[in-house]
């Protein structure tokens, strides 16, 4: 925010300094997107974000979960914030499950639509998605302490375990790891030869499928025949 305090300034930046400064935040294409919604905003929409969830929508990668975030949060309107967390929370204190199912449903989403206040909806917000991620947890809820255990159905039926089969999601050696190795590798270092990059990563056809990806992804760029470097 003090690198680039408005949708103009980021616009104005390469992809290679945007990739970099975003570091380890998480997927690096979200940072592409980011670039490119600065863009769009500053070029197409006189700098001014959009404040509703349709037009939201139509930024480069912004999802369904995004919008609503931003409508909540960023502009304290009413909209469905739905995460992981507020759905364990409504999944139990309404359904009596222990756990959501892997995506919402229409009729899920047309329940809890209904339960938004129209009096600061975006306290709401913050209060069910603090409420799931602190005191309603996946492992070992604290249930003496919630405000809403009178009312839980999960809990009057005495906890019942969920049928769901977790899927708890790997890291180390995945095509994910491999890839993250070397984008770092070219944050780290403006360009390096196909040797260099070898030295990343033990096996060859992960490593060169990494390269092929990302290169498809626009998140690095091929500098002659054997150099790579972040996108400029």
């Amino acid at each position: 925010m003090e690198r680039w305090p408005t949708a103009a300034h980021l616009a104005k930046a390469t992809p290679a300094e945007v990739i970099t400064a975003w570091g380890r935040l998480g997927y690096p294409r979200r940072a592409l997107r980011l670039h490119e919604c600065a863009k769009v905003i500053t070029k197409e929409l006189n700098g001014k974000i959009p404040t509703t969830e349709v037009e939201l929508r139509k930024l480069p990668g912004v999802g369904e979960y995004t919008a609503a975030a931003m409508v909540a949060f960023a502009f304290s309107s009413r909209s469905l914030v739905l995460d992981i967390n507020i759905r364990r929370l409504f999944t139990r204190l309404f359904d009596g499950a222990e756990s959501p199912t892997t995506s919402a449903t229409k009729e899920e989403k047309v329940r809890y639509q209904e339960l938004i206040p129209k009096k600061d909806p975006h306290i709401w917000a913050a209060a069910t998605m603090e409420l799931g991620a602190l005191v309603c947890t996946s492992q070992s809820p604290k249930c003496a302490i919630c405000p809403v255990a009178d009312r839980c159905l999960w809990r009057s039926l005495d906890y019942p375990k969920s049928d769901l089969v977790k899927r708890r999601q790997s890291w180390h050696g995945t095509d994910r790891q491999c890839r993250g190795a070397v984008v770092q590798a070219l944050r780290e270092n403006d360009v390096l030869t196909k040797a260099q990059i070898a030295q990343l990563w033990d096996v060859p056809s992960q490593l060169e499928k990494a390269i092929l990806t990302l290169l498809d992804d626009g998140l690095i760029e091929a500098r002659g025949k054997s150099k790579y470097s972040l996108p400029r």
